[in-house]
């Protein structure tokens, strides 16, 4: 039974090292837009619309209102 517990203990840090890689791959491509400041700005604007758009989209499809 030990062992059992041993193992789901190590699932934790095996999901933060798995999501920390994604982050890490998806964010390594997009480093040289940031050394211009044109695109630097063009992608902070990017990144500020997508997280805008979601959250319209989130509270439309769960029905929540601003008020």
């Amino acid at each position: 039974m030990k062992e059992f517990f041993n193992n789901v203990s190590r699932y934790p840090r095996y999901l933060i090292s798995f999501s920390l890689g994604i982050l890490y791959n998806a964010v390594q491509p997009l480093m040289p837009l940031l050394q211009r400041p044109t695109t630097a700005v063009a992608l902070l604007g990017a990144v500020i619309a997508g997280f805008i758009f979601l959250t319209f989209t989130l509270r439309a499809m769960l029905g929540l209102n601003m008020a």
